[in-house]
């Protein structure tokens, strides 16, 4: 049975979707937009990662052991750059991982709590078996299971985008040069923990480089070189990493 703090957790989901959608909606039509929206999705975030990140880990202690277990958690970490950006210049396009995390969790939540209350269930598979669910909701969890793992690709390339524009963005001071700095550490985390980010992040790599090569312009080469050799120092730093959490 659902409990009040699962209602919780889904009410910032649903929250996040409905206020991302409107905002994304009018930022991609060209359309004025209040701020509001924006400030209210990483709200419902805030609120959904804080349920999330006690459930797993408890209550703060003021322990070394707990901080490092913590922020080594992607729960924790995808928190913190929840408020990071729910407290900073609006960026819109960081709005587009978050939602495709709660449309995800939100349809699990729709099909597993909210639709056996309104939906009879159907005929048992076998005889004096149990009921089956109502098929809407095995179509529904089919969808869900067949595309999360192309979700899971976009939302990788999204925040590698997302990094291109905050890059961009501090030097046009679109945004604050803490941007890039935060989000590139968050994106080291990233790689080490998310297959899904180390395959984004080597196909893009392999496609820059193959254009950079067929350019024919040996500055540019070197350039380039030299950005994939600091890039690569810079991952291959100690990073300490966890068990995979789930992004809920």
């Amino acid at each position: 049975m659902a409990t009040t703090q699962h209602y919780l957790w889904a009410g910032g989901h649903f929250l996040l979707l409905v206020s991302a959608l409107r905002y994304l909606v009018a930022y991609a039509t060209f359309k004025t937009v209040s701020p509001w929206w924006y400030r209210a999705s990483f709200l419902g975030a805030l609120v959904s990662y804080a349920i999330v990140c006690y459930k797993s880990l408890g209550s703060p202690q003021p322990t070394g052991a707990y901080v490092k277990k913590a922020l080594m958690d992607e729960n924790v970490q995808y928190f913190f750059l929840a408020f990071f950006w729910w407290s900073s210049k609006t960026v819109p396009l960081a709005l587009i991982p978050f939602f495709i995390f709660s449309l995800f969790h939100a349809l699990t939540f729709t099909r597993t709590t909210l639709m056996p209350r309104f939906l009879p269930p159907g005929p048992p598979a076998t005889a004096g078996g149990p009921p089956q669910p109502h098929p809407l909701a095995k179509r529904l969890q089919l969808w869900v299971k067949a595309n999360y793992d192309k979700a899971m690709r976009l939302v990788a390339y999204a925040e590698l985008v997302i990094l291109v524009r905050v890059l961009f963005g501090a030097l046009f001071f679109k945004n604050s040069f803490m941007a890039p700095i935060f989000f590139i550490h968050f994106l080291r985390q990233r790689y080490t923990q998310s297959a899904f980010t180390r395959d984004a992040i080597a196909v893009t790599d392999a496609r820059i480089t193959d254009l950079v090569r067929r350019a024919g312009n040996p500055a540019i080469a070197e350039v380039w070189d030299k950005a994939r050799e600091l890039f690569a120092r810079w991952g291959a730093g100690p990073i300490q990493t966890a068990g995979a959490a789930r992004r809920d």
